[in-house]
């Protein structure tokens, strides 16, 4: 089962002609010029065989809801995770050992600090 956020639809909001290239682009997180650009040097390359491929896909895909056009850190996230998935885990990971260790600090800087507070932690392990 797939979220709503990683599925691919089409983009009207930011559409050309169907949306599928904007769509394409809010999907993979690259700029929409770039991806229109590649579409049309894909259609020369191919003979035009692509174009008949773009329209089922403007067919075929679902029109993005409404309120994934919020436009927000969320969006950008899950964009990463499309685009490399092992390295949003990563950076996950790293920002919950940088959470963890001020979190020890802090932790550190009252238990020594507060020698009352030291002894009745010390006491409840």
């Amino acid at each position: 089962m797939t979220s709503e956020r990683t599925t691919l639809y089409r983009d009207k909001q930011n559409a050309k002609l169907m949306g599928v290239c904007s769509g394409i682009a809010d999907y993979t997180g690259v700029n929409a010029i770039w991806v229109r650009l590649g579409a049309i040097a894909l259609t020369f390359m191919t003979g035009g065989s692509t174009i008949p491929f773009y329209f089922i896909a403007g067919v075929l895909l679902n029109k993005k809801p409404a309120h994934l056009y919020v436009d927000n850190d969320e969006q950008k996230y899950w964009q990463r995770v499309r685009q490399s998935p092992a390295r949003t885990a990563r950076e996950v990971r790293a920002r919950f050992r940088d959470v963890d260790r001020r979190l020890a600090d802090v932790e550190t800087y009252y238990v020594t600090s507060n020698p009352r507070l030291s002894a009745e932690i010390e006491r409840l392990r």
